[in-house]
């Protein structure tokens, strides 16, 4: 029989799932992560617990369905988790700042407050100026992990949200 492989790479954990051709559930299995809070507001998520947690799970569904008989695999993520990671290296530049971090609100609105900047964003992305997304995280970063500017300008950094993270590995 065959086979598709869900992963739920979630906030607090991960759970890979098969199903079968009919949609039934054949196999499960979760395993959490944890959360690190360095200021009140900041979250984030230690880009290798996230991959090590995706794997754990997977591993335990094929101990019941054969891996050769998983046909797909789909995945879903948590959001606008930001990771940067090293393109040669594959090691993340700093733990991944998480949807819920709030530590670029301020710069959200100095951007708001900016004559045109506002709506220059909303046309170029679709998305609205907020903490929640991914580009401030960014700047962040690039701002504050030493040396981040420079590779980044070398091409020598790569971004993504948890999914590309995961898929990455």
């Amino acid at each position: 029989m065959k086979y598709i492989l869900a992963i739920d790479q979630g906030t607090t954990g991960s759970r890979a799932v098969a199903y079968d051709r009919h949609g039934h559930c054949v196999a499960s299995a979760y395993s959490e992560f944890p959360q690190y809070f360095p200021k009140p507001g900041w979250v984030e998520h230690d880009p290798q617990e996230i991959w090590d947690s995706v794997n754990v799970s997977i591993q335990k569904v094929l101990k019941q369905v054969p891996a050769d008989s998983i046909t797909a695999i789909g995945i879903t993520n948590q959001r606008e988790t930001t990771v940067i990671w090293d393109k040669d290296t594959g090691l993340p530049i700093h733990r991944a700042i998480v949807w819920q971090c709030r530590r670029t609100a301020l710069r959200c609105e100095e951007l708001k407050n900016k004559k045109g900047e506002a709506e220059f964003i909303k046309r170029r992305t679709g998305l609205p100026i907020d903490a929640y997304f991914s580009a401030t995280k960014i700047e962040w970063l690039l701002k504050n992990v030493a040396g981040a500017r420079e590779r980044a300008k070398k091409g020598k950094l790569l971004f993504g949200t948890t999914d590309t993270w995961v898929c990455g590995n």
